[in-house]
């Protein structure tokens, strides 16, 4: 399939779903602290009704508990942001809403927030399919806005190493 033209400055977006349309894959977002950033980005983009099931900003314990299945044992032990959360989110998206991909991000965005051994800018990404899970960790320096864009461009450079087999 040829790449679709658009007026979206974003080409990593569209590269993106590109990649989903012409592999008919469907994808699932859940987001906490994008606060919907990445479902943005790829909404802009025509067509992507193609492959976007639903996203979630699921940014409380309790949404993400009631809408993606987190389990308060994980929350409880972990934390919110946490590998082992955003695990079960990118799950909870993937398996709620039956699409072949599911994506999650859980951070601390800032200013504030950070503890010792959680600072500012500690974001997890998830990626499940329906048999592996692929988890990041990064630590973003930037201001809220910024660690919101890099925490977003990692999940869209996550779901295209995945889509074209370059696993991380």
């Amino acid at each position: 399939m040829p790449p679709v033209f658009t007026e979206s400055n974003d080409p990593l977006a569209v590269t993106v779903g590109n990649l989903l349309a012409t592999q008919k894959q469907t994808l699932a977002i859940a987001e906490s602290c994008t606060g919907g950033l990445i479902t943005h980005r790829l909404t802009n983009i025509p067509g992507s009704s193609a492959y976007l099931i639903a996203a979630v900003i699921a940014y409380a314990y309790e949404a993400k508990v009631a809408a993606l299945g987190v389990t308060w044992e994980t929350l409880n032990q972990h934390g919110a942001v946490s590998p082992e959360t955003a695990i079960e989110m990118a799950r909870g998206a993937r398996d709620k809403f039956s699409a072949t991909i599911g994506v999650a991000v859980t951070g601390i965005a800032g200013p504030g927030g950070g503890m010792p051994g959680k600072p500012v800018g500690l974001t997890y990404i998830a990626l499940a399919n329906a048999n592996d899970v692929i988890v990041e960790r990064y630590v973003w320096q930037g201001d809220r806005a910024q660690n919101k864009t890099q925490s977003a461009d990692a999940v869209l450079q996550l779901l295209q190493l995945y889509l074209t087999n370059r696993n991380p």
